[in-house]
């Protein structure tokens, strides 16, 4: 199946680029919508999109990338079910997978399109169409969610994705991949987020290199996206946040205690670990 109507909805960090690669990388023809006026002017300014979005496009898309926040995803696609039809490809790229997806299998089942899921894994900790790149994907991973999605659309999906500077590809189920996301992506968040509430935050330049910049940069967070998908995978992540504090209070404990000993084991625990993975 040849790609060349492309639908966006939702121009940000991952929308944005999703179209800059796109009209930077392939030939196909890209429509987007979002709900901002001036980011429609700047997407079209740029060369991101050929037109702001319309029924038509949703009629007439090979793929439709949902970029929008999960709830907001799962209205925008009932709001315009009429507009889709058997050809048409829906795919997410949301941070979550079991609740956006449940939602939009059940509005594929009703207005006969397919859902595939998808995760692109890159980004920054800046958001919005102005700090979007076509280059955003370079090496990057896609993840695929099937949700039940012929091998053919799967496949589709992941070729596409390799034309816009993706790596590697990989597929998994919602709960496989809401467990892994919360511990790759989400409880890094939260550690940066706690991390700079220290009082001693506001005094760290001059003292501060690498260690600061590496562990405190995903603080710059969007908190009312982050917050969505924290809640929508409360469950795995509160496992992984649990298991955090267990590790934490362990290190913390063997250094008030004064416990060399303890401390060192610990510590080499995590070395030997981080090396084994040779990452």
């Amino acid at each position: 199946m040849n790609v060349s109507n492309i639908v966006i909805v939702g121009l940000g960090l991952i929308g944005g680029s999703l179209a800059k690669a796109f009209s930077k990388y392939t030939d196909c023809r890209v429509s987007g919508f979002d709900t901002d006026p001036a980011t429609l002017e700047e997407a079209l300014a740029c060369g991101a999109i050929a037109k702001a979005g319309d029924a038509d496009d949703l009629a007439h898309a090979d793929i439709v990338y949902l970029c929008l926040y999960p709830e907001a995803d799962i209205h925008f696609v009932s709001n315009h079910l009429s507009s889709f039809t058997k050809n048409t490809i829906v795919t997410d790229v949301c941070g979550i997978k079991m609740e956006v997806s449940r939602g939009l299998c059940q509005l594929a089942e009703k207005g006969g399109f397919t859902y595939c899921g998808s995760h692109p894994m890159a980004g920054t900790e800046k958001h919005g169409f102005s700090a979007s790149r076509a280059d955003l994907f370079k090496g990057a991973s896609y993840i695929l969610v099937p949700c039940g999605a012929p091998e053919s659309v799967c496949e589709l999906l992941r070729q596409t994705a390799f034309r816009l500077g993706f790596g590697r590809s990989v597929s998994t189920t919602p709960e496989h991949h809401d467990q892994l996301i919360a511990f790759t992506s989400q409880l890094p968040h939260a550690l940066a987020c706690a991390y700079v509430m220290s009082p001693r935050c506001p005094e760290h330049r001059g003292f501060s290199a690498g260690s600061y910049r590496d562990v405190s940069r995903v603080a710059n967070i969007n908190e009312v996206m982050w917050s969505e998908l924290f809640l929508d995978n409360r469950t795995a992540l509160t496992e992984e946040l649990d298991i955090f504090l267990k590790n934490l209070t362990e290190i913390r404990d063997a250094v008030a205690d004064n416990n060399h000993a303890h401390l060192e084991t610990l510590l080499r625990k995590g070395r030997l670990i981080k090396e084994e993975l040779g990452e």
